[in-house]
């Protein structure tokens, strides 16, 4: 379709750096395939929320666009045309990603999405009933424990029925994959869809952005780089993220409470989704997002006050909550230990950004029901309207295509995911305990060096030099700095406070 021109039967011609210009909410531009797009109009209006624009405004957004939308959705943007860049350019990654792209649509495996969505519904019907059963039926607190988890169990498979469906079509019609949203989403977990397009939107076109995507801004619990220490902007919840006492003294022992969190994560997720159907400004569907919530917090409450005492009960969430936790973790093994970066993503380096941001978790088909299509979280966050029947097929392209231009392709079994993860949160916490005041410990490196005691000073410098070279968690400029405060002093005379070193100072 070519597109309309003024009335001089001229194209406007638009520089990159004309289009960086407008790039507010007041005056929005995109370029998509080398055409300029003046969205502003659109904003408020657009169904995947204002957030993915905003973060893309006065750039390049080809690959996002061609992500997120089937090609019937192109012709629309011919009203919204402006005119064309005199400088637009296609990278080689982005060159064969869209061709790939081109060649699944062609393949027409958009729109085939298997038996996995039915399979689900009648698995989730089975063990809903079953649950029921254990905690109407039977008096035995084991059964009443049992019961708690097959809910939990309920709640993961309902999360990954609600992703697949605010992703793609799972049934062929958009009002019944609506129902299905709402059924599995809100009134089966209390999670708002609506909530969690919001935020899962966002993070997948800012993918392990530190200050854009939610899915890193866990302050004051768990921050996975050092960067999050300088009282950070987050430009999806328009707040700063506070490096203050508190955060400081949680963040220093994150990995240890990490996996205790997870299991009562489900926590912070219902509070968000309350908060957001209420409160927020503009919310789809408002009423029924509610009524959706709504139900949730009538038969989760009636069914534990079944229970016959208070201990029961209170094993029984808790069991729920400690299985869906398992989720959680899942959601984080994906992002936590992979390259992040600080500031809007580039709309010309969407190939390179979603993978150098994501790891697959390496597992046999067998298993993948349980990871519910993020063991392939590469492949999704580059096709993410790819039913996740089709991931494991595409996963070999996608290596190959990695592998042709030089980028990392990440995967690693479960096991080894979270021992990843785990590894990211300490070192983060080693960071933060170097930097911490207050309630914090404090540089314990410079506190060991200067402590007075059995050891003498000769010792002591040796130890902390030893500890400099051998680190794992400190960067090739950060060793020669502290080497050369090192050396330049005796021995004998003490080092300054100045002197970090973001590890653990061990005797």
């Amino acid at each position: 379709m070519s597109p309309p021109e003024d009335a001089a039967g001229d194209v406007r011609m638009i520089s990159s750096k004309e289009l960086r210009a407008h790039a507010s909410a007041d005056d929005l531009w995109i370029s998509i395939s080398g055409d300029v797009y003046d969205v502003t109009a659109w904003l408020p209006h657009h169904p995947g929320g204002d957030l993915p624009l905003l973060t893309l405004a006065g750039q390049d957004a080809t690959d996002a666009f061609a992500a997120y939308h089937p090609p019937s959705a192109r012709p629309l943007l011919r009203r919204f045309f402006v005119g064309r860049l005199t400088d637009y350019t296609v990278s080689p990654f982005s060159a064969d990603y869209r061709r790939l792209l081109a060649q699944l649509s062609s393949a027409g495996l958009f729109e085939r999405v298997g038996p996995t969505p039915k399979v689900q519904l009648v698995g989730m019907a089975v063990l809903f009933c079953a649950a029921l059963y254990c905690v109407l039926a039977c008096a035995s607190a084991w059964a009443h424990l049992l019961a708690g988890g097959l809910i939990g169990f309920i709640w993961i498979q309902s999360g990954w029925m609600g992703h697949d469906s605010g992703h793609h079509r799972i049934t062929g019609h958009p009002l019944l994959d609506r129902v299905v949203q709402v059924l599995s989403g809100n009134c089966l977990t209390g999670l708002s869809i609506a909530w969690w397009k919001c935020n899962h939107n966002t993070h997948h076109i800012a993918c392990n952005s530190l200050d854009h995507d939610p899915d890193l801004q866990h302050m004051p619990l768990f921050a996975v780089s050092a960067k999050l220490f300088h009282n950070m902007w987050s430009c999806f919840y328009k707040r700063t993220m506070a490096f203050d006492a508190v955060s400081k003294f949680l963040i220093s022992y994150q990995h240890w409470t990490f996996y205790p969190v997870m299991c009562v994560a489900r926590i912070n997720l219902l509070a968000q989704s309350a908060l957001f159907v209420l409160f927020q400004r503009k919310v789809p569907q408002r009423l029924l997002e509610i009524a959706g919530v709504a139900a949730f917090w009538i038969w989760y409450p009636m069914l534990v006050s079944c229970l016959p005492n208070w201990w029961e009960r209170i094993a029984f969430v808790l069991s729920s909550f400690t299985i869906t936790g398992i989720q959680h973790i899942q959601f984080c093994l994906n992002h936590f230990s992979s390259e992040v970066y600080v500031g809007p993503p580039k709309g010309n380096d969407w190939f390179e950004k979603q993978t150098a941001g994501t790891l697959d978790i390496l597992c046999p088909p067998w298993m993948d029901w349980f990871h519910g299509g993020l063991q392939f979280q590469i492949e999704h966050h580059l096709f993410p309207r790819l039913p996740r029947c089709h991931l494991r097929m595409v996963a070999p392209f996608v290596r190959d295509l990695c592998k042709k231009h030089g980028l990392t392709y990440s995967a690693a079994s479960f096991w080894d995911a979270n021992v990843l993860t785990w590894k990211t949160l300490r070192a983060a916490a080693l960071q933060a305990r170097s930097t911490a005041t207050g309630a914090a410990p404090k540089n314990l490196v410079w506190e060991a060096v200067n402590t007075h005691g059995e050891i003498d000073h000769l010792t002591r410098w040796n130890r902390v030099r030893f500890f400099v070279l051998t680190s794992d968690n400190l960067s090739f400029e950060l060793k020669s700095e502290l080497m050369l405060q090192l050396l330049s002093r005796p021995p004998n005379v003490l080092l300054p406070p100045s002197c970090i070193v973001p590890v653990r100072f061990l005797r």
